[in-house]
């Protein structure tokens, strides 16, 4: 974000001036201006641009426009804007294909997503339909795609695939066959079986196929497959059942057989080797992850004059060079020289085509299964394969390969955990600029795959860098805009990888991508579970940062977060909006988010409710938001009347055996609300000493600082402080006082326990312990005096630990500033600066400074030290707290003692000089 409001305001305007700035190289003719200061007359442009231009929208963004005239109305429905249409990123169910049906009767391509879609083509009416793809089918049924099949007789191409469609069996294939004799091209993926009565009838009707893919199937035959005489390319990637020993002999016979593809099959060397050297017509054979073939020492036998055969342990690139052995450049660069290459061989042309369709898809399933031992494939050839295939004319390709490069570089899906050295081999070899570009096309699919891509590499910190500094940052705020859920969704996602990165975030906002990622959520605020958790996600990155946190706020962050905490079910989406709380309260020194959140109205009541889920992750988040949300007086106050003490007291009873976060957070909270006396009360009251105890005695040190301080607040209260020695929370204390890792933890530990034995509560607690225990209502016996003596030998012996000898030495003998400072830096506790006493707290250690016990008057002198060191965030408060308690002339009577112990008398004149340094600061 720019620092100078001139400045910003100018880049502003130029964005402005050119909104499609990233299309313009793509589409000079249309996008061209004379002037950079010249309006456009969009009603004056000629029909054949606006149809142009129509062109390059989805559906809705077209039927959108539409409807603005009556001219653009006509323009909208030319039947050139309605040969191809794609519909996966939309619901399509049977209400919106009739809506379309006016349109599409000149419809030639279709793509779908979902068997709801599937089930509404046919509301289409698009009977002219030549090619059919249905992308997540699994749900899609025999009769529908026969339905599909009956109702479009002119079809020559239908994919369904590539999840597994189980519920299709050898009845639908025999439909297709008999009703779409036009058929050229047949994929179908995960059917549980393929008769020899289906693929004979494909033979018979369908005689232009050339072209079939059968994979991952259960089980089909291969007999039968001997039998289509016109296929030309074969799949069956993926389908384990096959006899290897019947097919070779039959596929060899196969008289225009040229491509064969049985990656991720059992297939056997001898199988290959007789596949290769019987048929005439095969030239090209695909074996991808056939794990047979890779526990072979020896693959020497695969080599046939004129023959190709790809494996992974093959050099891929040289193979298909070796198809074309005009192209001379570098054998990486294969498929791109070949594309603009001229006067092609037909054949050689569709032998590249279908190589570029199995190879992007064999390595998307390589990668969705993430066999080990690929590591130097992936590095060697797979990279540089991916990329390459990102770059074919050919969309649903284009599409895999980059789903391909998002997924081979996670390792770990459960912990998003991307391998350094793959995510870098596509850095070096391009992939990113690729991706950019890809990312800036006009075409929603590839957009997509591209940013969900980018978002996965960017979990890798380089990669990141280098996403920002090629302006991809821009690129995805633009596409977080996108009417397109899938779209948005990915950038979303890229946007929430990068904002991990401090460095990003600044540009994030400044590209606009806070704004659009608020927008997300009021965009689709259900059945977007998948936006709105990367959105969220994003927005809880952001506002960890101070000036990003105010950019959420005044974008309406604060009510969109609070929308999804109150109504989402989803809980990776209530996980992420109770974080993005929980960090935009975390600023209260800096800004008023923290007062925002807790006046947004039912706020606290969704954070107290999130922290009863039976999900960790929302319960550490919403306990997280609670206890930055405390440091807020009304905050405070407002969660208990919420039922906060309650939540937060039975979340801590449940949590000893959860994980340190959430242990952490939950005692946190339990801190923050004690603050208030009404609240500790409350919270001794409903159970919450003993969990705290239990809690102080976890292994974190973070665990052991937010428990020893929740316990210090307790014990301000009698009835409190004798639940703590009833619970056996003195030894806890003393184990904390003593051993914990943590200087902050000590030092709450010990006044804890300097409060519970200062003289007036030690005796209030030998009142209430006579009177009857207030937790359970019956006496007693506790042993408080052994306890007062393991306290106060504990407490004295943390102090000494600050207290070196000749230093104090010095300190006493002079009173020269340089000594005290010598002590007073060596005594200091960084992280104690950040603590806020009350009035009444401070009152309470200034009593303590009169105790008879040197070891209390030692600690209290010690506390008020660290309370009062200048350059702590509430220093300036205790020091005007003291001076109103007429603290001064108790400590210096302290320091003047003749009695007193040396470290109590350095300590009082340490804080006496403190209270010097702000009254002489408050004067200036």
């Amino acid at each position: 974000m720019s620092r100078r409001v001139r400045r910003k305001a100018i880049q502003t305007k130029e964005k402005e001036k050119a909104p499609s700035r990233k299309h313009s190289d793509f589409y000079p003719e249309i996008f061209h201006l004379e002037s950079r200061d010249e309006e456009v007359d969009w009603a004056s442009l000629p029909d054949d641009t606006v149809v142009q231009l129509f062109s390059y929208l989805n559906y809705r963004d077209r039927a959108s426009l539409a409807s603005t005239c009556r001219t653009w109305r006509f323009l909208g429905s030319s039947p050139c804007l309605w040969t191809s249409l794609d519909l996966r990123a939309h619901k399509c169910n049977a209400g919106t294909a009739s809506s379309l049906a006016s349109r599409c009767a000149n419809l030639q391509k279709l793509r779908f997503r979902g068997s709801e879609s599937a089930n509404s083509i046919i509301h289409l009416q698009a009977r002219n339909l030549r090619k059919i793809s249905g992308d997540y089918c699994r749900d899609i049924t025999d009769a529908t795609l026969s339905v599909i099949a009956a109702r479009h007789e002119a079809l020559e191409s239908l994919q369904i695939g590539p999840d597994f469609c189980e519920r299709i069996s050898s009845d639908a294939v025999k439909a297709i066959a008999l009703c779409c004799s036009r058929l050229n091209r047949l994929r179908l993926s995960g059917l549980r079986e393929v008769d020899g009565d289906a693929i004979n009838a494909l033979a018979k009707h369908c005689k232009n196929l050339i072209e079939i893919a059968f994979m991952d199937c259960v089980n089909v035959d291969e007999v039968a497959l001997g039998s289509v005489a016109s296929v030309k390319f074969l799949s069956v990637a993926g389908t384990r059942n096959m006899k290897w020993t019947i097919v070779s002999p039959l596929w060899s016979k196969l008289p225009n057989l040229l491509g064969l593809d049985v990656s991720r099959t059992d297939i056997s060397p001898a199988a290959v080797s007789r596949l290769l050297s019987s048929s005439k017509s095969l030239k090209v054979m695909c074996a991808l992850s056939c794990p047979v073939l890779e526990e072979e020492s020896s693959h020497t036998g695969f080599n046939v004059k004129g023959k190709l055969f790809l494996a992974l342990f093959s050099d891929i690139f040289k193979g298909i060079a070796s198809l074309l052995p005009q192209i001379t450049m570098k054998e990486k660069n294969i498929f791109s020289e070949w594309r603009i290459l001229k006067n092609v061989d037909r054949t050689i042309n569709e032998m590249m085509n279908w190589l570029e369709w199995v190879l992007s898809h064999s390595l998307l399933r390589i990668a969705e299964s993430n066999p080990p031992g690929l590591d130097s494939f992936w590095l060697r050839q797979g990279s540089a394969l991916l990329l390459s295939l990102m770059q074919s004319l050919q969309e649903d390709v284009q599409e895999r390969a980059a789903t391909g490069l998002a997924t081979f570089v996670v390792i770990d899906d459960e912990n998003a955990t991307v391998d350094c050295g793959r995510a870098e081999a596509v850095m070096r070899d391009g992939g990113i600029n690729l991706l950019l570009d890809l990312a800036r096309s006009c075409r929603e699919g590839v957009q997509s795959e591209a940013a969900k891509a980018i978002a996965n590499l960017s979990v890798n910190a380089k990669v990141a860098k280098a996403v920002a500094d090629e302006g991809g940052i821009s690129i995805l705020a633009d596409l977080a805009r996108s009417m397109n859920r899938l779209v948005a969704e990915e950038a979303a996602g890229g946007l929430w990888n990068l904002s991990v990165g401090e460095e990003h975030k600044g540009a994030i906002a400044e590209a606009g991508g806070v704004k659009a990622l608020v927008d997300l959520i009021f965009k689709w605020p259900s059945g977007g579970d998948g936006v709105l958790e990367r959105a969220a996600g994003a927005l809880a990155n952001l506002a960890a940062d101070d000036k990003c946190s105010m950019e959420v706020a005044l974008a309406g962050g604060v009510h969109a977060l609070v929308m999804l905490a109150r109504s989402c079910k989803f809980e990776g989406v209530q996980e992420q909006a109770a974080r993005a709380l929980a960090n935009l309260a975390a600023h209260g020194d800096s800004n008023s988010n923290n007062a925002a959140v807790g006046q947004e109205a039912g706020a606290l009541e969704a954070l107290v409710q999130l922290t009863c889920s039976h999900h960790e992750g929302v319960r550490q988040e919403a306990a997280g938001a609670l206890w930055n949300l405390s440091f807020d007086d009304r905050n405070r106050e407002a969660i208990a009347a919420a039922g906060g003490v309650e939540a937060l007291v039975a979340l801590a009873q449940t949590c000893t055996n959860a994980s340190q976060g959430l242990q952490e957070r939950a005692a946190g909270a339990l801190w923050g609300l004690s603050v208030s006396e009404a609240n500790s009360i409350a919270i001794g009251r409903e159970g919450g000493v003993g969990p705290l105890i239990a809690l102080a005695r976890s292994e974190s040190e973070d665990v052991h600082e937010t428990a020893a301080g929740a316990l210090w607040n307790l014990a301000f209260n009698p009835g409190n402080a004798l639940r703590i020695v009833e619970e056996g929370g003195v030894p806890a204390l003393v184990h904390l006082c003593s051993t914990s890792g943590s200087k902050m933890a000590r030092f709450m530990a010990a006044l804890a326990l300097a409060y519970m034995f200062d003289g007036s509560c030690f005796y209030r607690m030998d009142e209430v312990a006579l009177i009857g225990s207030s937790s359970e209502g019956t006496s007693k016996t506790v042993t408080l005096d052994g306890a007062r003596r393991m306290a106060l030998k504990h407490i004295e012996e943390f102090v000494l630990t600050f207290s070196d000898p000749q230093s104090f030495s010095v300190a006493a003998a002079s009173s020269a500033p340089a000594a005290l400072a010598q002590v007073a830096e060596s005594a200091r506790i960084q992280e104690a600066g950040h603590l806020r006493c009350s009035g009444a707290e401070i009152g309470r250690f200034v009593s303590m400074i009169r105790n008879p016990s040197p070891i209390l008057r030692a600690c209290a002198a010690f506390a008020l030290l660290q309370f009062t060191i200048p350059g702590g965030r509430h220093a300036i408060h205790h020091a005007g707290l003291l001076q109103k308690a007429g603290a001064g002339r108790i400590l210096r009577a302290a320091a003047a003692a003749a009695t007193a112990p040396i470290e109590a008398k350095i300590f009082a004149r340490i804080v006496l000089r403190n209270l010097e340094h702000h009254q002489v600061e408050a004067a200036l």
